[in-house]
């Protein structure tokens, strides 16, 4: 007969979604809607959304959950780094803040791991505040190609791979299914 451990910690946690695959915003959301549900508190961060409405705030901000976005419509070729990287530090400053409040059961980090990634945000940095951390918080961390060092300070880990994508027949991204 299988026996499963019984888990004793009771504490927060590290969640990372990464991988090629759709659906690392889509899980994440999903994990901070069902907190929200449960009378948790939760804020985010979205580091490449721009300005645009998204259908994730249009539910979560009405239900108290507090939403800081770089809004910068940054790309991977960018004209203006610094302009970039100015913007990248100032949501990170709020980024920080959330992290650092005890009252906050939950915050997500969207697409933290391109900040990494791409040398906006140092990852010392970004390690530290994950440690530093208080100990009921669980952190949710998206996007492609996380560094190995906060995929091992992660507790839970999913890769999403691409099997099939409507983008790749000619659909366009659409309301309410992407965004």
């Amino acid at each position: 007969m299988l026996v499963w451990p019984r888990p004793q910690d009771e504490r927060g946690i590290i969640i990372v979604f990464t991988g090629n695959g759709k659906g690392k915003t889509t899980a994440a959301f999903g994990t901070a809607t069902r907190a929200v549900g449960h009378g948790k508190k939760v804020g985010v961060v979205q580091f490449i959304k721009g300005t645009w409405p998204n259908g994730e705030r249009n539910l979560l901000e009405p239900h108290g959950v507090e939403f800081q976005v770089m809004a910068t419509g940054f790309t991977w070729d960018t004209q203006n780094r610094e302009s970039d990287t100015a913007a990248c530090r100032e949501v990170w400053q709020h980024a920080k803040r959330m992290l650092a409040d005890s009252s906050l059961d939950m915050v997500l980090l969207d697409e933290l791991t391109y900040m990494v990634a791409y040398d906006y945000l140092p990852l010392e940095e970004v390690v530290q505040a994950l440690n530093e951390r208080p100990h009921q918080q669980t952190v949710i961390i998206t996007g492609r190609g996380c560094h190995r060092d906060i995929l091992e300070l992660a507790d839970t880990v999913s890769e999403l791979r691409p099997i099939k994508h409507a983008f790749d027949a000619g659909v366009k991204a659409q309301i309410g299914i992407d965004y």
